[in-house]
């Protein structure tokens, strides 16, 4: 269900979770449909935004003690130059966000009229490495 805060629409938000799955951390991720941001911090706050239509590939990791709270890490790699590797650390239900988060790449990619080959290049290099070969 979409929540809206700051006139913004969330599709998934949640709380990195620390000791026994309790959301006890001050890393916080939204979702919108275009977006994954990840807020870090209590007096001092760092945003990050990556766009989701970047997103590569992603992978799941489900260590034990995580799996006993329901809990999951999703790693995507993407092709955002701040960000080629971003980790939700610890969050309820991965399988249903990592389902949501391919379910959003695939919207956007339509969109815009792209896919995930579109973003590589010869060879499975990604495009700005064979850009600066032929230089």
């Amino acid at each position: 269900m979409p929540k809206s805060k700051d006139g913004i629409t969330y599709l998934w938000t949640d709380k990195k979770r620390t000791l026994f799955g309790l959301p006890l951390s001050f890393t916080r991720y939204y979702l919108t449909d275009t977006r994954l941001i990840t807020r870090i911090g209590f007096l001092t706050i760092s945003e990050d935004e990556l766009d989701i239509y970047r997103i590569t590939d992603k992978k799941m990791k489900l260590p034990l003690f995580q799996r006993m709270f329901g809990c999951g890490t999703i790693i995507l790699y993407s092709k955002d130059v701040d960000t080629p590797e971003k980790e939700i650390h610890a969050v309820k239900n991965p399988r249903e966000v990592s389902d949501l988060i391919t379910a959003l790449i695939n919207e956007q990619r339509d969109c815009f009229g792209i896919r995930g080959k579109d973003m590589v290049g010869p060879s499975g290099f990604a495009s700005d490495v064979w850009d600066n070969e032929s230089n």
